[in-house]
């Protein structure tokens, strides 16, 4: 049994070795991945060639779509944001709020960044606020660290639910019930986040004197929203409703409530060029992300007059060729990608783009994420492997003896190993998702509960994930101080794995779950 769990762990070792001493790319070190695990499903577990090789198709159909889609289509509308010039607006807007630095951190890094999680994802809430922040003369090392840590928790209903989504496609398990336990398990760590960012970025716990009610007022703002939308909608909804609510109680609070200045705290730089904009430039700059989050809600189960016909539109299909194959399901239109992409063409006809112009931003945002392709269809074409293989059973069987009932307590962590491998919610879901699956009923545990558990772990994971600190990094123009913030961030990692898994194992024990 030993020999097998080893053997099974090989692809998931290999992917270790090869981004964090090796050094690799994610697409060349996960499509190497893959070979490996085709070698070892074959040879090992004598799968046969057909079986392999439909697993494998299964895995890039179900990353093609509705996975990849939904990356490319908010990517696409955030860069025709940037062509149009709508983005720089939507900085100004952001930053002429206010003066004080803790303030502004708050707005753009937890507001603005959950925002652009729920809707993009993939490195984007943590390379546009930091971008902003640094533009606003932060230190560069604490903007990046601020964002990767209020990054780590929202992943899980990142790029419109995705991750998420796909543990239920994974799992089986409906996405409503996920999402909601995910809002649940998260709360503790979520709740302390922009309490650590603003001593992050105020260097030291003197940063919060005077600001703890304005704190409280984000945090309860975009928590309480998130979790009700978690549990009533979903997971496709959570940060962007969160966010929206949030950023809209900030503002009001930084300009009603009375707050003492600091001038330890206060900033030059405000982004002044916003006082010339008029209440219709701004609706035009926010108009894609305003019909995504339209058109996201109509499409909802909340409008079934909408949602049934359009969700009727969709196509069966059963790839592996093996025993109890799993059906995946296609929705054509009624899906966020695509409706993300119409709202991204729509949004950019309203910012002044010409046709051209708009296919010219989707062929440029195809291109340059080809590398990302290659990644999520290899981790997916892993995990189906490994799944009808067998092989995730087998690593389960070993983790039940050695854990037994205590397993909860490195659900979590698990989850953070994989987000720290591949940078990804989702990749992490679909290499360890199923093995937390059947591990939880193994243990008599609650299924969904420990699913959630791998998702909070992959946020966290990210923090010192080495592509989401080079993203940062890149976007700060600091490339060569990636070993510097990852020090910085190591301690936040550790501790909110640690938190996590008390959560996980505490919850049960006292009937929160």
């Amino acid at each position: 049994m030993f020999l097998k769990f080893i053997l099974a762990l090989l692809p998931i070792i290999w992917l270790i070795v090869a981004m964090s001493i090796l050094k690799w790319p994610g697409y060349r070190a996960c499509f190497m991945a893959l070979v490996v695990t085709i070698v070892i499903a074959v040879f090992g577990w004598k799968l046969s060639i057909i079986n392999t090789a439909t697993a494998a198709l299964e895995g890039i159909c179900n990353a093609l779509w509705p996975i990849i889609i939904v990356i490319l289509a908010a990517l696409f509308t955030y860069n025709l944001t940037l062509k149009t010039g709508a983005m720089e607006k939507i900085k100004a807007m952001l930053a002429g709020v206010s003066t004080d630095r803790r303030i502004l951190m708050l707005l753009i890094a937890f507001g603005f960044g959950n925002f652009m999680e729920g809707m993009a994802g993939f490195g984007t809430a943590v390379a546009i606020p930091a971008g902003i922040l640094v533009g606003l003369g932060f230190d560069p090392i604490l903007s990046i660290v601020s964002c990767l840590i209020i990054n780590s928790t929202p992943t899980a209903f990142g790029s419109v639910g995705v991750p998420t989504n796909t543990m239920s496609n994974i799992t089986g398990i409906p996405s409503v019930e996920i999402a909601g336990k995910v809002a649940l398990i998260q709360l503790v760590v979520s709740f302390i986040i922009p309490f650590i960012a603003v001593v992050v970025i105020g260097k030291g716990f003197k940063a919060l004197k005077g600001l703890v009610p304005f704190i409280l007022i984000a945090d309860v703002t975009f928590l309480a929203p998130q979790f009700v939308v978690a549990n009533v909608i979903g997971p496709d909804l959570a940060n962007i409703i969160g966010a929206i609510i949030s950023m809209v109680a900030m503002i009001i609070a930084a300009m009603k409530l009375p707050m003492k200045k600091y001038p330890e705290f206060e900033v030059k730089k405000t982004g002044g060029s916003s006082k010339g904009l008029t209440a219709k430039e701004a609706l035009v700059a926010w108009s894609p992300f305003i019909l995504i989050f339209i058109f996201l809600l109509l499409s909802s189960t909340l409008v079934p007059i909408i949602h049934d016909p359009l969700a009727s539109i969709n196509s069966k299909i059963s790839f592996y060729a093996g025993e109890n194959p799993a059906t995946l399901t296609f929705y054509w239109i009624n899906t966020p990608g695509v409706l993300i992409l119409i709202a991204g063409f729509i949004g950019g006809l309203i910012q002044g783009a010409s046709v051209g112009e708009i296919f010219g931003v989707l062929g440029t945002t195809v291109k340059n994420n080809v590398k990302t392709i290659i990644t999520i269809c290899s981790v997916l074409s892993v995990a189906k492997i490994m799944g009808y293989s067998g092989m995730i059973s087998d690593i389960a069987k070993v983790l039940v003896a050695v854990a037994g009932d205590k397993f909860p307590l490195i659900s979590p962590l698990i989850g953070t190993i994989g987000g720290f491998v591949t940078g990804s919610g989702t990749s992490t879901t679909a290499l360890f998702g199923q093995l937390q699956v059947e591990t939880a009923k193994a243990i008599e545990a609650n299924p969904t509960w420990l699913a959630a558990a791998n998702l909070m772990g992959a946020g966290i994971g990210k923090m010192i994930c080495p592509q989401s600190i080079a993203i940062g990094t890149a976007a700060c123009g600091l490339t060569g101080a990636e070993s510097k913030i990852l020090g910085k961030c190591a301690a936040y990692t550790l501790l909110f794995a640690a938190i996590g898994g008390i959560v996980c194992f505490v919850f049960p024990m006292i009937g929160l779950v």
